[in-house]
């Protein structure tokens, strides 16, 4: 299977994921998002194997392609639930997928990002990641991550990070419990490489089965939040706010909140 926006690697059954957009900081389009969804599924078809999730160059993922946030503006409310639908689908597949799963943060992930890195069961961070929901700065709302971040961290912590908008260190991320591991950059990928090879020498169907009985106590909550947070996220993007905000964010100037005029 060949990609234009994913390097698959697989070597001693680990199949190494690099999100390849470099000169875009590797930020989601439909087209990256729609062939992790591919890699996703058939690593998940797979007896036995780990899966390293990590970004070309300098970041691991910048959040949503500019290209993308812009286009947005001129979506119908039905493409807004359309697009909010394939992020649900995106780390809910990432989230459940059978086979151990590890992040190798290698820079920045934000927004989307950052749930892609957070949502793997191993998360390796180098001292250059930086971590960050930062939906709030363009009036958009983190709806479909909220759910996933209260289950990892809590609700006050959750409420830090998604209210304030807020980039944080590796290290702070480490304290949260976001990330397990911050090395070296050199270090990240063996290091990454190394882990996988300890979960291989587990018995892969125990490990399936770990997987699915973890995914298993969440399912309905998860099933009926993720649910609604695809129509909050598509009310979201219809709001004059996210116009502003986004409007602003592509003008690098301060948004002029429609909201605080009522």
């Amino acid at each position: 299977m060949t990609y234009t926006t994913l390097r698959v690697e697989e070597a001693d059954d680990i199949l190494t994921v690099t999100m390849n957009r470099p000169e875009r900081r590797n930020a989601l389009n439909p087209e990256l998002m729609d062939e992790l969804l591919r890699v996703f599924d058939e690593a998940g078809k797979r007896a036995s194997g780990v899966l390293i999730l990590t970004g070309a160059g300098d970041a691991f993922c910048a959040g949503l392609d500019l290209d993308h946030l812009r286009s947005l503006q001129q979506k119908s409310q039905a493409e807004h639930e359309e697009d909010a639908t394939r992020v649900v689908r995106l780390f809910r597949a990432l989230y459940d997928l059978p086979l151990p799963t590890i992040a190798a943060v290698n820079g920045p992930a934000i927004a989307g990002g950052m749930g892609l890195a957070t949502l793997c069961d191993f998360t390796l961070s180098a001292p250059a990641a930086k971590f960050g929901y930062t939906e709030a700065r363009i009036g958009f709302i983190p709806a479909v991550v909220a759910s996933f971040l209260v289950l990892q961290v809590g609700d006050k912590q959750a409420r830090d990070l998604l209210l304030s908008g807020r980039l944080i260190q590796a290290a702070e991320a480490q304290r949260m419990g976001l990330t397990h591991e911050v090395l070296d950059a050199a270090a990240l990928m063996p290091r990454a490489r190394e882990l996988a090879q300890s979960l291989l020498q587990n018995s892969p169907e125990s490990l399936r089965a770990t997987k699915r009985l973890l995914s298993s106590h969440v399912r309905e909550r998860l099933d009926r939040e993720l649910q609604s947070a695809i129509a909050w996220s598509a009310e979201a993007r219809a709001t004059g706010d996210f116009r502003e905000g986004v409007a602003a964010f592509l003008e690098k100037r301060k948004p002029d909140w429609p909201s605080r005029k009522k």
